[in-house]
């Protein structure tokens, strides 16, 4: 297996452009090679298989997505109220719009999971994994609301995410306002 980490990494970058820009039908191991501007067939060196490749997508766009964890420890420290939980769903947000190509690629990749079982493992495991991270969050914080009040944010914002990276069904609400919205009304 080759072991050059950096390479690995600015392979996957290239994979979340190229299914970004082009959609999970072009994501090749070819395009990703072209992107990355590495010789043809090194992609598919890295990522034999084509779900070799989704896996690292997936694992990538896990370690861009990740909270720092200074982040979380200053959210933790706060007073646990309804203010903090906003904030802790804005770095949410900030996270996956601050590349939008990694929250694109995020998309398609769960659509391609309705047609590929390999795909639904590798992307349910890291989303499963992810949304307890953030009921331990919410718990650790001593925030109010569960497991439902958590998966409601999750259904929010990932229909708040499509909405602002594709077409916008009312531009004049702003993502901060839209959160506050969204706070006040699912942890009344």
């Amino acid at each position: 297996m080759v072991r050059n980490i950096e390479r690995r990494m600015a392979l996957a970058d290239a994979g979340i452009q190229v299914l970004a820009e082009e959609g999970a039908r072009g994501l090749t191991h070819r395009a990703v090679d072209a992107a990355a501007g590495t010789p043809r067939g090194t992609a598919s060196n890295y990522f034999p298989t084509r779900d070799d490749l989704i896996r690292a997508l997936v694992g990538r766009i896990e370690e861009r997505l990740t909270p720092a964890p200074e982040t979380l420890a200053a959210l933790e420290k706060r007073t646990p109220d309804p203010a903090l939980f906003a904030d802790y769903v804005r770095d949410v947000v900030r996270r996956l719009l601050s590349d939008p190509n990694v929250a694109i690629a995020l998309f398609e990749l769960r659509l391609e999971a309705t047609r590929r079982p390999a795909v639904a493992d590798a992307l349910g495991a890291w989303r499963r994994q992810a949304f307890d991270a953030d009921v331990a969050f919410n718990e650790s914080a001593g925030l109010p609301g569960g497991r439902t009040e958590i998966a409601l944010f999750h259904y929010a914002i990932d229909g708040l995410m499509l909405d602002r990276l594709t077409v916008p069904v009312d531009s004049t609400l702003s993502v901060d306002a839209a959160v506050d919205r969204l706070v006040a009304g699912i942890l009344r």
